[in-house]
């Protein structure tokens, strides 16, 4: 008997925290619904795209309600994210796999080379990749152990570049090659998955799933929900291009600004000279002397140091950077 009690608590329990779970989703797909009969009732059929306008109509009402109180202890973004996940097989919306190209990652780590053998190498890995599920890399170089002849992988025109300097030389033979090969590409590709993780994030879509399948560089992206093909496809097909810039050392350029420190130092004493020659023949013995000693002050303090007087901080300790200044004194400086 009591046996029973308890399985009948515990009964009641569990119906009651599955009640509360499922209260979320019930709240969120009812304010869904409300928007869309919203959008419907604001914009007629006979309006070209009025599906893309009714989509859009939708969505601006959910986020002027998303932090309305509902029932007195949720909101409908707090009810969104907590809802029943629902997948694309119950809720719909977009599935894609997206192809990372390794072709175009070996080829920016080559620095495009113009080397025959490493672009035939390309072309007949490109062929392999037709009857194989291997991963593109080691298609490459099985392409490329089969039209190399005597050319190795660290070779000056192909990897042995100034890019990859701090990891491969020419010294390295072609297995040693491809260990760092290997390593780079798994790097973009995580590179390439954690951009696509952001942007979906920012998407709006609730419970998304992105996912690596294997090595193959290929990436499955779920987005339940999710309508706008259009928006979805310029989301994950935009390009993120990272550019490095060569630049100069601050050591190789901090003599120059000590230059220019001199040399602005000489003309301020030079105009302070002109100017207090031209007030002795204007004014007054006391002036005069007036004068000398404002003139001597305004030369300690101007004309000491012009530039290197004016820096904020501690100055130059190494890095790129080679002093800051105040905004004020931009022309000065500039």
């Amino acid at each position: 008997m009591q046996n029973n009690s308890l399985i009948r608590v515990f009964g009641i329990l569990f119906a009651l925290v599955s009640i509360y779970q499922l209260s979320f989703t019930f709240i969120a797909s009812r304010v869904e619904q409300q928007a869309e009969t919203y959008a419907a009732q604001s914009i007629s059929e006979d309006i070209p795209n009025y599906l893309e306008l009714r989509d859009i109509s939708s969505n601006a009402y959910l986020d002027s309600v998303g932090n309305n109180n509902l029932y007195g202890f949720t909101t409908y973004n707090s009810a969104k994210g907590k809802e029943l996940n629902k997948g694309l097989d119950l809720k719909g919306g977009i599935n894609v796999i997206l192809q990372i190209s390794i072709r175009d990652i070996l080829s920016g780590l080559a620095e495009n080379s113009k080397n025959p053998v490493f672009n035939r190498a390309l072309d007949e890995a490109d062929v392999l990749q037709k009857s194989t599920d291997e991963p593109y890399i080691e298609s490459f170089f099985s392409a490329f152990n089969s039209v190399k002849g005597s050319e190795k992988l660290a070779a000056p025109d192909i990897f042995a570049n100034r890019t990859l300097s701090d990891e491969i030389n020419f010294e390295m033979t072609d297995q040693e090659t491809q260990v760092v090969l290997r390593r780079k590409i798994d790097e973009s590709i995580v590179s390439a998955f954690e951009v696509l993780r952001k942007r979906i994030d920012k998407f709006g879509v609730t419970q998304p799933n992105i996912q690596r399948l294997g090595t193959s560089g290929r990436i499955l992206v779920e987005l339940p929900g999710a309508k706008d093909v259009d928006r979805v496809k310029n989301l994950l097909q935009s390009t993120a291009q990272l550019e490095f810039w060569e630049t100069f050392k601050g050591e190789e350029l901090i003599n120059f600004l000590l230059q220019a420190n001199e040399i602005l130092k000489e003309d301020t004493k030079a105009t302070s000279a002109k100017a207090e020659l031209e007030e002795k023949d204007a004014a007054s013995e006391i002036d005069d002397l007036l004068a000398d000693i404002a003139t001597q002050d305004s030369i300690i303090s101007n004309s000491s140091n012009p530039i290197l007087d004016r820096i904020v901080g501690q100055g130059y300790q190494g890095g790129p950077v080679l002093a800051q200044f105040a905004a004020r004194d931009s022309d000065l400086i500039l």
